[in-house]
């Protein structure tokens, strides 16, 4: 693979709602894993596990709970002014409820075992609380391109702190064990539009910060207000 066909694979990658129920061959799940597996890490630690669902009856017991982590995560959303909330926050009409995943034949859970983190040197340890999950985001976005190069849709569920207490349960997972994103997977049920990226010239610095491209708070808030409309026709599944 060259550049321009990297390229190619990471401006193809969408954040996919809505699934077809046709199955994922576990070839192709093991494929997906085994690019998440080389994802780069800290000391090489490789915090990561992955926790493959496809059952209906756990699909569902997960939907429930993130269906009540929604409500309490609407109820905080709804403090935001409206032209700062979330799309599916502000009444815009054909955004679904963040469930879609429940339709997805394959759910990935990316987990990470904290004790990892002794691979590194003493100083990261006490320097970076975060390692492991960046680690683990690592492995995450190779799963999201692993999936696109097959032709598959994937989306990126982040599992918050109040999500993963729920989850662990039903997933049987030990208390040492975290559980981080949930990537569902499968085939897209819509074409997803393409979303919204700043130019290149905008976010590139030779030799230093350029400071004629620094964003005043002011400027950087009219970018958040201009970046919520431009999400706006991402989020309709049609």
């Amino acid at each position: 693979m060259n550049i321009d066909e990297f390229l190619e694979l990471a401006r193809a990658r969408r954040s996919v709602r809505r699934f077809k129920s046709d199955p994922v061959p576990d070839e192709l799940i093991e494929k997906i894993i085994e690019a998440a597996r080389w994802a780069m890490s800290g000391a090489n630690g490789q915090p990561w596990e992955f926790i493959v669902v496809k059952d209906p009856a756990l699909k569902d017991k997960i939907a429930e709970a993130k269906d009540e982590q929604q409500r309490l995560a609407a109820a905080i959303e709804m403090t935001r002014v409206p032209e700062m909330r979330q799309p599916r926050y502000r009444g815009i009409p054909d955004i679904p409820p963040d469930l879609g995943f429940r339709e997805a034949p394959v759910l990935i859970f990316v987990c990470a075992d904290p004790r990892t983190i002794q691979a590194t040197v003493l100083n990261q340890l006490l320097d970076r609380r975060w390692l492991v999950d960046e680690n683990t985001a690592n492995a995450t976005q190779m799963l999201h391109l692993a999936a696109a190069a097959c032709g598959l849709g994937a989306q990126w569920v982040t599992i918050s702190a109040y999500l993963e207490d729920m989850i662990k349960p039903i997933l049987g997972a030990p208390k040492i064990i975290r559980i981080l994103n949930m990537v569902p997977i499968g085939y897209p049920a819509y074409q997803p539009k393409m979303a919204y990226r700043r130019e290149l010239k905008e976010i590139i610095h030779y030799d230093g910060y350029d400071m004629s491209k620094y964003r005043s708070h002011e400027q950087l808030q009219d970018f958040l207000l201009q970046l919520r409309e431009l999400s706006k026709p991402v989020y309709p599944i049609k």
